[in-house]
């Protein structure tokens, strides 16, 4: 179970926390439902709003987190606006929005109701550009700087991490620390229902819990 430094009380305090690009497939569910099930874990109220209505890639995990029983149980739920989710998400600790893949006005309104953004991106340049153009367009629309991060995800080598988190810092942008490897384990995890924190394997495990534990730090600053 990894650690949160503190839980909020009242509705006032519920931390939104966002992830957002325009790309599909780089790990926006992957890491909203990871969060999740740490945040579930760990005692608090949470509540996913999976803003992808035509993939619904969240609302999927959780029907097949629910068909074998998985411990704890994350309440997830499909929203066309982020005004929708936060409309419904009193009573809950905090609301983790699993945004859809495109650049939109819709992705500068999720950010704008977030305490934190979260970008999931790979290595390559053909991801990092596109990526850093995102954020860039945010900031444009009024996002302070210091609400948006990256986070490192299909890694191969230390070396690859290395470079994409340089590129990304003088870019202008925090990365948070640690990323995850490409591996097959964390999509096997995923296709039984659990989350990238849950798989059997320890090492992988353990990486996992290095960059959600990061995500969680900055999401209860």
């Amino acid at each position: 179970m990894l650690y949160f430094s503190h839980i909020h009380q009242h509705e006032e305090d519920m931390a939104v926390v966002a992830f957002v690009s325009q790309k599909g497939g780089v790990g926006k569910s992957t890491l909203a439902r990871a969060l999740a099930r740490e945040a579930a874990a760990g005692g608090l109220r949470v509540k996913v709003a999976d803003l992808d209505t035509q993939q619904g890639t969240s609302v999927d995990w959780h029907r097949q987190r629910l068909s074998v029983g998985i411990e704890p149980v994350v309440s997830v739920e499909a929203f066309a606006t982020a005004a929708q989710a936060l409309n419904v998400a009193a009573g809950y600790d905090i609301l983790i929005i699993d945004g859809p893949a495109r650049t939109s006005q819709a992705t500068a309104e999720i950010a704008k109701a977030a305490n934190l953004v979260v970008q999931p991106t790979g290595a390559s340049l053909d991801d990092l550009r596109p990526a850093v153009r995102e954020f860039h367009a945010l900031v444009k629309a009024g996002i302070p700087v210091g609400r948006l991060t990256f986070a490192l995800n299909r890694i191969g080598t230390a070396a690859e991490e290395a470079d994409a988190r340089a590129y990304l810092e003088e870019a202008g942008y925090g990365v948070l620390a640690g990323c995850l490897l490409e591996r097959p384990a964390y999509r096997q995890a995923q296709n039984g229902g659990h989350a990238i924190t849950e798989t059997r394997f320890a090492g992988l495990r353990a990486q996992a819990d290095a960059l959600i534990q990061s995500l969680i730090d900055r999401a209860t600053e």
